[in-house]
């Protein structure tokens, strides 16, 4: 699985009515148990379209090169406080939500100064922003890492809907999500198309070849 070299610019809609946005991200926001998406004054604010002012009121004091490398907090404590204020602010904000899967990955699912688990996260980010592709990405690849296959496959899917199909690493992950799942036709599909993008891991690739399910892509035929 890779986790790096993700676009911030290309996770989970669960039902269709959010993808269409049939509702307001904060009216929305008050729905299940992961929290209002309302937060006072600062934001929240879609990252794609914030301001640097706005950007750099929340980054300078909470996701420093400090906080986004796990080393320390920066305002809080504990760098699951300082990510929690992030995202709260940013709920779609795709270095904050990486930095907190790997966070996650060292102390649990609600590391120490978050409010919210990992999952509750994703719920308030694809809430908030649904057509997000880059959040969807980073969910498929959470949801892979916890073995949870099929849902996996359907985030990553909505990456591609709603991100840059031509994108070589959302193609790679698709590729390892539906060699998991054993649709191995997509699976070849996607690498041969990330490998023609130009990505540089040859694992899924080698992973094809011990399922005895590569091929070579077919020589590229010219028209007229």
């Amino acid at each position: 699985m890779v986790l790096n070299r993700i676009s911030v610019t290309t996770l989970r809609a669960s039902f269709a009515v959010l993808i269409a946005g049939a509702f307001s991200p904060l009216a929305l926001g008050q729905m299940g148990n992961c929290g209002d998406l309302r937060n006072g004054q600062v934001g929240p604010w879609d990252y794609r379209t914030s301001t640097a002012e706005s950007r750099k009121i929340v980054e300078d004091y909470h996701f420093t090169p400090q906080v986004e490398g796990l080393a320390g907090g920066e305002s809080t404590a504990f760098v699951g406080g300082d990510i929690d204020y992030l995202l709260r602010a940013y709920p779609n904000h795709a270095r904050g939500l990486l930095a907190l899967t790997r966070l996650a990955a060292k102390e649990g699912d609600r590391p120490k100064g978050s409010r919210y688990t990992v999952e509750c996260w994703f719920d308030r980010a694809t809430r908030f922003a649904p057509n997000d592709g880059a959040v969807h990405m980073l969910y498929g690849l959470y949801l892979l890492k916890k073995g949870r296959k099929e849902d996996a496959v359907k985030s990553l899917e909505l990456a591609r809907e709603f991100g840059s199909a031509d994108d070589p690493n959302l193609n790679y992950n698709l590729g390892l999500a539906y060699l998991e799942v054993g649709e191995y036709e997509k699976s070849l599909a996607h690498a041969h198309k990330a490998y023609a993008l130009g990505f540089p891991l040859p694992g899924l690739k080698n992973r094809l070849q011990r399922a005895n399910k590569w091929r070579e892509p077919a020589p590229a035929t010219r028209g007229g």
